[in-house]
């Protein structure tokens, strides 16, 4: 409590008159009730400030059972895309050669005499070449767009026009066929063309499953067989302050060798595995408890190379370039749907 309100109740008891003291005047004794009256409500009225609270915090006391953990692994998904485009389903052949033989009909007419000489050896090759085929384009078979049938554009069931394999050997008969022809033999020369390369591989012939060379128009993945027998991606534990770009690249030259060359792909992981052990173990140096593995899975390509087992450093035995519905056959069915989801269809 503040000085001010003492010093002047000290004031009032001093001076304070008695009724029959006549020297105070009736204003001034008036006052002094006044202040008297206002002095005590304000001391009654203040309140006192809360003290401040008392934090305890309780000592911490080190545990003696184990700490529960988890082993965190890395694994790498390593593919090769597609090489090629895949297969025309039958009705896109039938829809793209269809396609086809409609620009022949709303195409103007070719304009021969623009491009050949008349009587030159181009003129009488064109001439030949379109009795026989009757248009100007070489790969959508025998047919007039200006004829009284070019209305009938489509092909029959069973046709063989709309196949790319037909389509090529057209294109290369037209091509190995020079048009000059011998007068003695009357034989048209044939000029060496160069083919273009089989969509099916001698990989693909023999079942090597080991190629890069197979399956060209899917994507493959490097599956590893361990010590136990298992196959699964390349996967190994996570090292003293590795994050798991590191240790996927790390995985890829201790599994597959210096001789390829890849690169992963981002920094997260594409999908991931937990798996619980029937009986934990405990690491009594370290004190924690191991309940189970986790494992990430960090996505990679193959540029180049191949890879190459001799001398891993992961123990493991055997390696395949497999397409998706292959490795299903190939794994655990546990792990199977675990990693499924991760892989593309093609």
């Amino acid at each position: 409590m503040s000085t001010a309100p003492n010093g002047a109740r000290r004031l009032v008891s001093q001076w304070r008159p008695s009724t029959s003291d006549q020297s105070i005047c009736k204003s001034c004794l008036a006052t002094l009730h006044r202040r008297r009256h206002a002095s005590a409500a304000a001391a009654a009225t203040r309140v006192e400030e809360p003290a401040a609270p008392v934090h305890y915090t309780p000592p911490v006391i080190a545990s003696s059972s184990p700490r529960p953990s988890y082993q965190i692994n890395a694994g790498v998904v390593l593919s090769r895309p597609p090489v090629i485009t895949r297969d025309l389903t039958p009705f896109e052949k039938a829809y793209f050669f269809y396609q086809r033989r409609l620009n022949e009909r709303l195409a103007l007419p070719f304009g021969r005499y623009f491009y050949y000489e008349k009587g030159a050896p181009g003129d009488l090759e064109w001439k030949r070449k379109i009795k026989e085929r009757q248009t100007p384009a070489r790969d959508i078979g025998v047919y007039n767009a200006y004829s009284k049938e070019g209305w009938n554009d489509e092909l029959l069931l069973g046709a063989k026009e709309s196949e790319p394999e037909n389509q090529v050997e057209a294109l290369l008969r037209d091509a190995e066929d020079t048009g000059k022809e011998d007068e003695d033999a009357g034989d048209a020369k044939k000029e060496a063309v160069e083919k273009p390369m089989p969509r099916v591989t001698e990989a693909d012939k023999m079942g090597d499953v080991k190629s890069l060379n197979r399956l060209l128009q899917r994507t493959l993945y490097l599956l590893v067989k361990g010590a136990k027998g298992g196959w699964t991606f390349p996967t190994a534990g996570l090292a003293a302050k590795e994050d798991l770009h590191k240790a996927a690249e790390r995985i890829i030259v201790q599994a597959g060798g210096f001789n390829i060359n890849t690169w992963v792909v981002g920094n997260l992981p594409v999908g991931h595995q937990s798996i619980d052990f029937p009986k934990t173990t405990v690491d009594q140096e370290k004190k924690i408890e191991q309940l189970g593995e986790k494992t990430f899975f960090m996505k990679a390509r193959i540029m180049a190379g191949q890879a190459n087992l001799e001398g891993n450093k992961l123990g493991l035995e055997d390696f395949k370039w497999l397409a998706k519905e292959e490795i299903q056959k190939e794994v655990h069915p546990r792990y199977w749907s675990d990693v499924r989801n991760m892989l593309v269809e093609r």
